[in-house]
């Protein structure tokens, strides 16, 4: 029951800023055999890893995807045509209309976006984002999102998005940050994630050095993040939430690096809930890991049979998320991975994107 996965968490826990330097944020080490809680900060992860290990992180980036605009109509056209019939007044094309990027469809310029306020948006009608922006209303979606269609390519349309619009952090982080780099992991590179895979913003230059030192080795895969990964779940039973299908990558070369690791039997070490969906996804689609492309839907809860990783780099979630089930699967142990949390709240742990860090191993 999603019920089960709920716990309170006051206001003044949730991190507003990164930690400066990344790797002084504090680390919670979880033995979850035999149920041992360690407190450290992160730059002792090289502690709990063993040369041979292969740490995965998501190499995903984030873009710009929070657009604000006005809406573009003049006296014929159909979106306001539309919106005098069902409404009986003139629509107030003054006030701004946020948009928010989801991610591209498969027709041309075609992208999935939240609008706010959404009710204002007519079939027909154009949002102006800058001179040289704008997009179409297309169709409405029942799930509340909004098929918009611009006149250029996706990567055109992320380039201007990164040009006009901003950074988009989760609603609730309230302070803006000083840097786009401050919402961003130290190696990400495949621009597509409209919210950061936060588990790795832990990691500096620095300390991945430290690691490759030991003897560690390292790979990638991409997921590109929406905000479905972040809601939390509505429906009482876990089998009627819906999941939203995510677009991952692997390439053949880290496809490789994974299947010899865990035919030699090291230790695979997911860095984030999104490097565990690709691993855990992937492992469905193939007994052996293949070079992929495309998207996966995973919905991982208690009961789960994890096939890749052996151990968890993760950040502490929300109550009843989907992320927060995820850690409880992999821990094999619901109310001790609650009883963490208690005790990182008793601690002053800082929670949610931009807070502490968890090691399950």
């Amino acid at each position: 029951m999603t019920s089960d996965f709920d716990y309170n968490l006051p206001k003044e826990f949730i991190a507003q800023s990164p930690m400066e330097p990344r790797d002084c944020s504090r680390l919670m080490v979880v033995d979850k055999d035999i149920k041992k809680i360690e407190h450290r900060n992160f730059y002792d992860i090289a502690d709990y890893l063993q040369l041979g290990d292969l740490l995965v992180w998501n190499n995903s980036k984030v873009f710009k995807a929070r657009l604000t605009g006005k809406i573009a109509l003049d006296k014929n056209s159909s979106g306001l045509k539309e919106n005098i019939r069902t409404t009986g007044k003139i629509l107030n094309v003054s006030a701004p209309v946020e948009i928010f990027l989801l991610r591209p469809a498969e027709n041309f310029g075609v992208w999935r976006v939240l609008a706010k306020p959404a009710k204002k948006l007519r079939l027909g009608m154009k949002v102006k984002f800058a001179d040289d922006f704008e997009a179409e209303v297309i169709f409405k979606n029942e799930d509340g999102t909004v098929l918009m269609q611009f006149n250029e390519d996706d990567l055109s349309v992320r380039a201007k998005a990164n040009k006009y619009g901003e950074v988009p952090l989760p609603p609730y982080i309230k302070n803006k940050v000083e840097s786009d780099l401050k919402y961003q992991t130290v190696y990400a590179k495949q621009e597509g994630s409209v919210a950061a895979p936060t588990a790795g913003f832990h990691f500096t230059s620095e300390l991945i050095e430290k690691i490759k030192n030991k003897g560690v080795e390292f790979a990638e895969v991409t997921l590109h993040v929406g905000l479905g990964t972040f809601q939390p779940v509505k429906t009482e039973k876990l089998e009627e939430h819906k999941m939203h299908s995510e677009w991952v990558e692997i390439t053949a070369k880290n496809a490789d690096l994974i299947n010899q690791a865990k035919a030699e039997g090291r230790r695979v070490i997911a860095v984030g809930t999104t490097t565990v969906r690709v691993l855990e996804g992937m492992s469905q689609k193939f007994p052996i890991l293949q070079p992929f492309s495309g998207d996966i839907n995973i919905f991982i809860v208690p009961g789960f049979k994890f096939k890749i990783i052996d151990a968890l780099i993760t950040n502490f979630h929300l109550p009843k998320s989907t992320l927060l089930m995820l850690v409880c699967a992999f821990a094999g142990d619901r109310e001790f991975v609650l009883k963490c949390y208690e005790e990182a709240k008793r601690k002053k742990y800082r929670f949610y994107s931009f807070g502490d860090a968890m090691m399950v191993k």
